[in-house]
């Protein structure tokens, strides 16, 4: 299985620390080593890195890890392969674009082949992987169902979560889905989650040994929450999703 990895926050704010805990899963302390990716967030724009090599030895995941790239949203994967050869067209993040705002999904786990069986509409995946399938057929669900961008986006996550439920009745599916604002984390088997905000602490990672006090990298109103497949530290109280359990985020607060 691959693991997943996001972050919400409300002010401008690297993920180097978790990164460097989650790289080391790439082919170090975990499987992970058929490819990462990872999609920063600036306003509506998207800086992207891909990589069909280990994370755990890969220059690029080492420039993410040491460049503190400030953004409120950000997703992250680190693949095992199932479906579909090892290759850059196959590597998460995916991407597309609704309403003039870029999706980005990432995908833990593995689907049924009877998922290529549903319709795609306006989206057709790039690469061969039952994600990115299961991506362009969730992104057109929420197209057909949504025209144009709504004002109550509480709608759109109900909406999100019964097509979840569809594609989680076919197999594995955890998933993390963002458009800019909104952090979709549905469980389909394992996601966690934390939210670090005043008064901070130390955490230090479970895959190598880092360190931080968030005190000294933080201001009084920050409020950063972190999402992955399995915790990253081992000194903090990360909250399980229960399967079948979406949770949105916006700026680092549950909605």
């Amino acid at each position: 299985m691959c693991e997943l990895l996001g972050m919400s926050a409300n002010v401008p704010t690297d993920i180097c620390f978790s990164f460097a805990g989650l790289m080391q899963r790439g082919g170090g302390t975990g499987p992970h080593k058929d490819g990462w990716g990872i999609a920063f967030y600036e306003g509506k724009g998207a800086r992207c890195f891909h990589d069909p090599n280990p994370s755990v030895d890969s220059k690029i995941a080492n420039l993410i890890k040491e460049h503190p790239i400030k953004s409120h949203v950000v997703i992250s994967h680190i693949r095992q392969a199932n479906v579909g050869n090892i290759c850059l067209e196959n590597t998460h993040p995916f991407q597309r674009e609704l309403w003039g705002f870029t999706w980005t999904f990432a995908h833990n786990g593995q689907l049924d082949k009877s998922l290529f069986d549903l319709e795609l509409g306006t989206y057709e995946p790039v690469g061969t992987t039952d994600s990115e399938y299961a991506f362009c057929w969730l992104l057109g669900q929420i197209r057909e169902r949504f025209p144009k961008r709504p004002d109550n986006f509480a709608e759109v996550s109900a909406f999100i979560h019964e097509r979840c439920e569809q594609l989680r009745k076919l197999g594995v599916f955890n998933m993390l889905l963002t458009e800019s604002t909104h952090l979709f984390a549905f469980c389909g088997s394992k996601l966690s989650w934390i939210t670090r905000k005043a008064p901070f602490g130390e955490a230090s990672l479970t895959d190598c040994e880092l360190t931080v006090d968030f005190m000294k990298e933080t201001t009084p109103n920050d409020i950063v929450t972190v999402i992955a497949t399995v915790p990253l530290t081992d000194n903090e109280e990360w909250v399980a999703l229960e399967p079948g359990e979406l949770v949105t985020f916006v700026e680092g607060i549950v909605q």
